[in-house]
């Protein structure tokens, strides 16, 4: 397909959302780094100045990606895939520790973070595998095949440590699902969740007394229709006994100590009004100045540059992962509101372009664009606004980083290239 061709088929709407979210992102980043000394905007020793460089690199890729031809991404998946993750690897000997974690590679004027990378290379090879005509997703060993294609990067990231983007690389499962993987795996894993949940905040006594009742009126209601076998309930209230007897012990003795103020904090384990509330300025302190931050802007925020909790410094990572806080002080519930809906447009977007693909590969990679920008969005706002537990992890488009802008502008477009080849995959 000629460059121009490519330019007339591909999705100008998504184009579109992009561009709005990386500049809305970046005012941001400039507002939240802001220096009276040098408020020149291509100063590249401020953050907001290089951030706009990654911007015009990260367009230009955006230009390179949508040349290359379309087979390429296929063809040369399990390569790229490849790459990542002797990347990865690396970091163990040549990584430089940042903040506690080893994620990236000092090149000089940019620290470039793998694992960024790995989640396009990752989709792809996930797509390539899935789309195999010998693969079929219903039988054991292709599901382990897939599985391990996902957790690879994710045995690799965790050690360095960064479980936040190892948690992004499991969202790749639904991928798995949207191609016939059995829901009683997602099943099994949501009760997983709500018996670990339950557990820490109840206590074993009551999940067995809930799992026995519950068992109990599924029988009553079944009795009338048909006769229900007895042996698979005993198994599963005895399996879930276990799993929920094992929780204190994996949460005292596996998780570290700020795992479990992070939980406590999260679930309101601690029951003294005065602890909790030490906890959540310490521990918590990032979420509490952030809620803080967001209250304090109201409705209408209280206008670009004029944020008091951003310009004080009181939310560490401010330009990074809770960049979202100074959307919420400066631009109020409307800015909030409408960067919300900017990105549940984009992600419903790519839903409608992922379901149009022709070949099986381009839907497959679409739907992991989808998990993996679902994932970030949805656990980085949660975390700012105090609904889900601290997980450092960037808002796509939006927070400073180079790396990270690549890599999510690779990731879209990439899919973007496949979407505007569609016509010619049966050609």
């Amino acid at each position: 397909m000629s460059g121009k061709s490519v330019f007339k088929r591909v999705d100008w709407l998504t184009i579109f959302l992009f561009l709005i979210l990386v500049s809305i992102g970046w005012v941001n980043v400039y507002s939240t780094t802001f220096s009276e000394e040098s408020s020149f905007v291509f100063d590249l020793s401020q953050r907001y100045g290089k951030q706009l460089f990654f911007v015009g690199v990260s367009l230009i890729s955006a230009f390179i990606l949508l040349n290359l031809e379309a087979q390429f991404y296929e063809r040369f998946s399990s390569v790229m895939y490849l790459i990542s993750m002797v990347l990865l690897l690396g970091l163990f000997v040549f990584g430089k520790n940042i903040a506690g974690a080893t994620s990236w590679y000092d090149l000089g004027f940019f620290n470039l973070q793998p694992s960024e990378l790995a989640k396009f290379t990752t989709a792809l090879a996930l797509a390539k595998y899935l789309s195999d005509i010998q693969t079929d997703i219903k039988r054991v060993k292709d599901q382990l095949y897939a599985l391990l294609i996902i957790f690879i990067p994710v045995l690799l990231i965790i050690p360095q440590p960064d479980p936040g983007s190892a948690l992004v690389f499991m969202a790749l499962v639904f991928v798995l699902f949207r191609e016939g993987l059995p829901l009683y795996y997602l099943t099994i894993a949501l009760l997983a969740v709500i018996i670990f949940i339950t557990t820490l905040m109840f206590g074993t006594i009551w999940v067995a007394i809930s799992l026995a009742l519950l068992i109990a009126v599924f029988l009553l209601v079944k009795k009338s229709k048909f006769k229900v076998p007895l042996f698979p309930l005993i198994l599963f209230f005895v399996l879930s006994l276990v799993f929920s007897l094992s929780v204190n012990f994996v949460f005292e003795n596996v998780f570290e100590q700020r795992h479990r103020d992070r939980f406590s904090l999260w679930l309101r384990l601690e029951k003294d009004p005065e602890k909790l509330e030490e906890i959540r300025k310490t521990i918590g302190y990032n979420t509490y100045q952030s809620e803080k931050a967001i209250e304090s802007g109201g409705g209408f925020g209280k206008g670009f540059l004029e944020g008091t909790r951003t310009k004080g410094d009181f939310v560490p990572e401010q330009d990074t992962d809770y960049i979202f806080t100074t959307v919420g002080e400066e631009w109020g519930f409307m800015g909030t509101a409408t960067v919300v809906l900017l990105f549940t447009a984009m992600l419903l977007r790519l839903v409608y372009l992922a379901e149009r693909q022709k070949s099986d590969f381009s839907r497959m990679y679409g739907y992991g664009v989808i998990s993996i920008l679902l994932i970030h969005y949805f656990i980085n706002v949660g975390m700012v606004t105090g609904i889900l537990p601290t997980i450092g992890i960037p808002l796509p488009f939006f927070s400073y980083g180079g790396s990270s802008l690549l890599g999510f502008t690779a990731l879209l477009f990439i899919f973007l290239k496949l979407d505007a080849n569609r016509l010619n995959e049966w050609l």
